[in-house]
């Protein structure tokens, strides 16, 4: 690994850990040449996974931007961005265990809606506001309606009881 200070190619490894639930390895370096330190990461590579839109579009699967669009729901509530980071896993991990080289953009948006509802429930209004596209007021207030009483959702998942 080359140092990204002064591009030297001989770097120690300081320390290693686990990171994101065994799925990543943080490791802290050191250049030998001019001591500066820095982290990597290491994760595995897997098969490109496509996104097919509802207009029929075809998309890498970017976690950067599921990331991105969850950091936006829960801006200033206490959730945490190493909760993100596990809800993003979470996601991936059952996406991958599909088996499937395609997933629809639905299913990611009802395995990111299901999990926020148990995070956080003004995250969870917040990306249901965009992801669902309410149409008028009723249809807004049904959605929070069902977060209240905890019903359950049109594909049958339980938000909250």
């Amino acid at each position: 690994m080359k140092c990204s200070q002064c591009s030297y190619d001989d770097t120690k490894v300081i320390e290693s850990r686990d990171v994101a639930d065994g799925q990543a390895i943080r490791r802290r370096r050191s250049c030998s040449k001019c001591g500066y330190r820095f982290t990597t990461y290491e994760r595995l590579e897997r098969p490109q996974l496509i996104v097919v839109k509802n207009k029929g579009t075809r998309e890498l699967f970017s976690r950067a931007k599921l990331l991105a669009g969850l950091y936006s729901a829960c801006e200033k509530t206490p959730v945490t961005s190493l909760q993100l980071e596990r809800l993003v896993n979470d996601i991936e991990q059952e996406l991958y265990a599909c088996a499937e080289p395609e997933v629809k953009s639905a299913k990611v948006g009802e395995l990111v809606m299901n999990r926020l509802a148990a995070l956080n429930e003004v995250a969870y209004v917040r990306f249901a506001s965009v992801y669902r596209r309410f149409k008028d007021i009723a249809s807004f207030e049904r959605e929070l309606s069902q977060i209240k009483h905890g019903k359950k959702t049109k594909t049958g998942e339980l938000v909250k009881e």
